[in-house]
């Protein structure tokens, strides 16, 4: 008896090592949890949420990402704005990349409740950060709720290497629940 009970038990903390390994791996190296703090990507994330962060995809323009802020000891969640060699300009709440405009579609809702005419204030990468184009290994990056955002207009780039990855799913609150728009 004392033999099967010796056996069950190994078994049994075989498999928790064997899951925990797996947790290990995939937290580490394929995706991780977070929450979401502050407004400043209301309303396309809100303070609260908990995501899903992919370090596995790549970032392209317009995905949301979670990276460590460049200005404090947190980590920022904010969308891609400028990749590298990227032009930037913001003019009459149009945004230009490469000289291109972009209706940003994410943020129609939020425009209409801009309180001086213009929901993000004009500027151009160059009076911001004194660069022309986003340099090689950095990304300009701003938060959905331009007015309150701490982002690359307040702090410059964000070195490539501190990003943590792609915010892919949401998974809290439950009314909520899918891929954040």
């Amino acid at each position: 008896m004392l033999k099967g009970f010796a056996r069950e038990l190994f078994s049994w903390l075989k498999a928790i090592i064997i899951a925990l390994v797996i947790v290990f791996v995939v937290r580490e190296f394929l995706m991780t949890p977070s929450i979401v703090k502050g407004e400043s990507m209301y309303p396309t994330l809100q303070d609260g949420d908990r995501i899903m962060i992919s370090k596995v995809t790549p970032i392209n323009r317009f995905d949301e990402i979670a990276f460590h802020a460049p200005d404090t000891d947190e980590n920022y969640v904010k969308r891609v704005i400028g990749l590298p060699g990227d032009s930037i300009e913001m003019k009459d709440d149009m945004l230009y990349i490469n000289g291109k405009a972009y209706q940003e579609e994410y943020l129609t809702d939020k425009k209409q409740t801009a309180v001086n005419n213009y929901f993000t204030e004009n500027f151009t990468l160059e009076e911001i950060t004194g660069e022309t184009v986003v340099p090689d290994g950095y990304l300009f990056v701003l938060g959905d709720n331009r007015p309150v955002s701490r982002d690359s207009r307040r702090f410059g780039f964000v070195k490539e290497d501190s990003v943590i990855g792609d915010v892919v799913f949401r998974i809290w609150p439950l009314d909520a629940i899918g891929i954040p728009k």
